[in-house]
């Protein structure tokens, strides 16, 4: 006889918590299950653990930047194995954490493979479960590669877990992975190759930036292969022969390890779907705008397991699912609001954005005001001794307000959450130059340039 709750939360990452979380304060009988440990890919296989890395990155790179300038850098360098363990600190005990805190919620937790077995049943490990709703919040898996000795490649939770780190690393696919991660290893003494099969990487971010931020990262010793086709990757003794065309003119690349940066897909194959009649591909679950599917009132999704508007981030999936659980719990239809919400490539300096690329706005028959401004010379930067940082700030000439925003630059990641906030709540360029920040901070460019 099955076990019947009124939600069963697939995927125990940060949403499916948020999920499972806000339904138990409201009495509901909730369960929660996953194949892996809990706690999802950011706090354990991706966002936290990787930005851990790249604190290490961060110091070797500041003080190169410093040579000259009151700070002799001869000698220093990343014990990669202490760091590692500095990463293990944070991610170990975070599964029994999560799983305490769900407990303190009254969630059942649950552990193992689900998989549907009707449109309201699904089994873990052959114990069944009915419940009157589920949520789905898988998350993502990278997406499969095609061509001969893929099977060599080692995914980002492989990468994020490696003792040692090799001499020579390529990394597959033109994306946030591969530049964050060939961002880290190559301040670690690494070398570093980003094969992108198209020609321009990053295209979620603005061209121009992309372009100073591959300049930056030549110069520390990263190479970026353009509309590179890899036909095969062969295992040798003990390293790896990576075979690719360009422009039609075959190349080699011998290397000690492979990266897939290529991409993710939503994670839903073992979940058995069709059984439950909900409709997925590999952009997620189709949901409503309010993200319940359309093809079985019963499921709801949320996050990278969501085929939705919102971009795939950690931030947007939490949102997402705190929405979907107020409307199964109200029985509303309400949509989550995507705007203002900034998402950054970590590389060193980061890269970010928020709202409209500058071709979207264009497209959408904005009058635009483009205001491009290079602030390497600027004191935040002369500060640190960085050499690239530019700004584009896109503002609709109609209203006076920020439909984009496009930075490279130390510290532009918490100055864009401050332009994400103005563009949330529609302030003015005049009223947010009308602030005054603290002085000398990067927060207090923000009016200079606008």
């Amino acid at each position: 006889m099955s076990r019947r709750y009124d939600l069963v939360v697939i995927g125990a990452g940060m949403a499916g918590v948020a999920a499972a979380n806000k339904c138990a304060d409201q009495g509901w009988q909730v369960a929660i299950v996953d194949a892996l440990p809990y706690g999802g890919t950011c706090a354990l296989r991706g966002c936290d653990p990787k930005k851990i890395l790249r604190r290490g990155a961060e110091i070797v790179d500041a003080a190169r930047l410093m040579h000259g300038k009151g700070i002799d850098d001869a000698g220093l360098s990343i014990n990669w194995s202490d760091l590692m363990k500095h990463k293990h600190d944070f991610t170990d005990p975070v599964p029994q954490n999560m799983e305490d805190d769900l407990a303190g919620h009254h969630v059942d937790t649950l552990h193992g493979q689900a998989r549907f077995t009707g449109t309201n049943r699904l089994e873990v490990d052959g114990a069944a479960y009915a419940a009157d709703r589920f949520m789905i919040a898988t998350g993502a898996r990278p997406r499969p590669l095609a061509f001969p000795g893929s099977e060599h490649l080692i995914d980002s939770t492989d990468f994020l877990n490696l003792d040692a780190l090799p001499p020579r690393i390529v990394f597959v696919g033109g994306g946030f992975i591969s530049f964050e991660f060939a961002h880290i290893v190559a301040r670690a003494g690494s070398s570093a190759i980003i094969l992108d099969r198209g020609g321009r990487p990053l295209k979620r971010f603005d061209p121009d930036l992309v372009e100073r931020l591959i300049e930056r990262g030549t110069r520390a010793g990263i190479e970026l292969r353009r509309s590179a086709t890899i036909t095969g990757v062969e295992a040798g003794d003990g390293d790896y022969r990576v075979t690719l065309e360009r422009a039609g003119t075959p190349e080699i690349i011998e290397t000690d390890l492979v990266v897939h940066g290529a991409g993710r897909v939503a994670d839903l194959a073992e979940l058995d779907l069709d059984a439950a009649e909900v409709a997925w591909g590999d952009r997620g679950v189709t949901v409503g705008d309010h993200l319940q599917s359309t093809s079985n009132p019963a499921v709801w999704a949320a996050g990278d397991a969501a085929d939705t508007a919102g971009m795939p981030l950690t931030p947007v999936a939490v949102a997402e699912a705190k929405v979907a659980a107020s409307n199964m719990i109200k029985a509303t239809t309400t949509s989550p609001d995507y705007a203002g919400i900034p998402t950054a490539v970590f590389t060193i300096p980061e890269l970010v954005r928020v709202g409209m690329l500058e071709q979207e706005a264009v497209d959408h028959g904005i009058d635009l005001d483009v205001r491009f401004t290079d602030t390497s010379g600027w004191y935040s930067s002369y500060r640190v001794g960085e050499t690239t940082a530019a700004v584009k700030i896109l503002i609709d000439r109609a209203d006076d307000r920020i439909v984009g925003a496009h930075l490279l630059g130390p510290g532009y990641d918490e100055l864009v959450n401050t332009i994400g906030m103005a563009i949330k709540l529609g302030l003015t360029t005049r009223q947010l130059k009308s602030a005054t920040a603290a002085y000398p901070t990067v927060g207090s460019d923000l009016g200079s340039m606008l």
